[in-house]
C-alpha cells in the first residue's frame, strides 16, 4: 500500500510539490513552509531522478539551500568515497530558476561530494560532544562493539 501511494502521489501526480497535496499523519505537507538548510544532492546521469527535475526544490523550500551535482549516476554518483578520489562534483552559490542557468555558473570539483557535504554540516552543528558511555547501572552493555551479531555470516 504504502508502495503503491508513493510511486503514484510523487511520481505520476507529483503532488508533493503542491502545497497540501499529501497529507500524513492528519497533517498537509507544504514543502514551501520549509526554513531549515537544506543539502540537496543529485547525480549527473541519474535516470530514476533526473537532476534537473531535482533542482526543482531549490525553488520550493524558504531555508538556505545548497545544491550539489555530482558526476555520475543514481549509485555510483552517491557512494563515491572521498578515498577513491574519483569522479567530480558542481556547486555554486546562486540558485536561479533554470538548472541550467546554474549549471553555467557552477563550479567544478575534483574527487567526492562527500567532503563538501561534511563542511556542510560542521557548519551547522555545534561543537563536537564526547560518545557517550554504552549503559548504566540498571542496563549493563551486552558485549563491547561491533557484537556478535555484526559478526554472523548467513
Amino acid at each position: 500500500t504504502m508502495h503503491a501511494f508513493y510511486l503514484r502521489n510523487m511520481y505520476q501526480k507529483n503532488q508533493l510539490i503542491k502545497p497540501g497535496g499529501i497529507t500524513v499523519l492528519g497533517e498537509p505537507v507544504n514543502l514551501s513552509k520549509i526554513t531549515t538548510p537544506s543539502y540537496i544532492l543529485a547525480t549527473r546521469e541519474d535516470h530514476i531522478a533526473p537532476w534537473k527535475s531535482t533542482y526543482a526544490a531549490t525553488q520550493v523550500y524558504d531555508g538556505p539551500v545548497t545544491f550539489t551535482l555530482a558526476d555520475s549516476g543514481h549509485v555510483a554518483g552517491v557512494v563515491n568515497p572521498p578515498v577513491k578520489n574519483k569522479y567530480c562534483f558542481w556547486v555554486s552559490d546562486k540558485l536561479p530558476p533554470k538548472p541550467d542557468d546554474w549549471f553555467k555558473n557552477a563550479k567544478q570539483h575534483p574527487g567526492s561530494w562527500w567532503d563538501h557535504w561534511e563542511q556542510w554540516q560542521r557548519k551547522l552543528a555545534g561543537p563536537k560532544v564526547p560518545a557517550r558511555k554504552p549503559g548504566n547501572a540498571k542496563h549493563k552493555p551486552i558485549e563491547a562493539a561491533p557484537g556478535r551479531y555484526a559478526k554472523v555470516r548467513t
